[in-house]
């Protein structure tokens, strides 16, 4: 969790030194601490050490596919943001990283100030998100979402959800039956001055779709953004 005095422990895993170097740069001239791996080898060395509040990840890494990489580091670090960085611009390809775990990702090439700008707003979210987490939990038909405790319950077991797939669910699960528009989803989960591409969120409502299968029934309202049915028993 970023600090009381807004310094995040940032991880760059980029093989290219020009980048890596105006990276580090960057981010440290805004008042972060930043770690710099130059390999896969070395990203994994790093998550074991935990300290980590966002990891800045670049796909085309020499010792490692970089969709493997970032499962692992999502994996080890569940509570960091993940930022994937990549000169991949298709569909398919940007979907299949936020499914390994990315929250966001940035093209190649890319305005530092860009990067800076989506580093900042990813930290002030998960800060806030900590600091004001809400005590009630919400019930929707088996599920339990306890936002306090940040855990999902069903009379199965808990069911496993990765940061933004939490907030996401418990957006839309307060407003069940209602229809939510993809600027409010993004503003309360990712945040309020997001701008770019939100194909994040259509790739972590299907991962609520697929984690949470007949527990949830989340309609798609095309040209504004989703809903959460009620649950048949309401």
């Amino acid at each position: 969790m970023v600090s009381v005095r807004g310094v995040a422990h940032i991880v760059i895993v980029e093989d290219d030194a020009s980048i890596g170097t105006k990276l580090a740069a960057s981010l440290r001239n805004v008042g972060h601490d930043t770690d710099w791996c130059q390999d896969g080898a070395a990203a994994l060395a790093r998550a074991a050490d935990g300290g980590v509040d966002l990891l800045l990840l670049d796909l085309g890494l020499p010792d490692v596919d970089g969709f493997e990489l970032c499962q692992r580091l999502r994996d080890r670090l569940p509570g960091a943001v993940l930022v994937v960085l990549t000169a991949r611009t298709g569909e398919l390809d940007v979907i299949q990283a936020l499914e390994s775990g990315a929250d966001d990702y940035l093209t190649k090439p890319f305005r530092l100030a860009e990067l800076v700008a989506r580093v900042t707003a990813h930290l002030r979210r998960a800060a806030d998100s900590g600091d004001t987490a809400e005590a009630a939990s919400l019930v929707h038909g088996r599920l339990v979402i306890d936002r306090a405790a940040r855990r999902c319950l069903t009379p199965e077991g808990e069911v496993e959800l990765r940061p933004k797939e939490f907030d996401l669910l418990a957006v839309l699960a307060a407003a069940s039956g209602q229809a939510v528009s993809r600027e409010e989803l993004m503003s309360r989960v990712w945040d309020e001055n997001w701008f770019g591409s939100t194909k994040t969120l259509d790739v972590h409502v299907a991962a609520l779709r697929r984690r949470l299968g007949d527990l949830v029934h989340i309609t798609t309202l095309r040209h504004f953004g989703y809903r959460l049915e009620p649950p048949s028993d309401a």
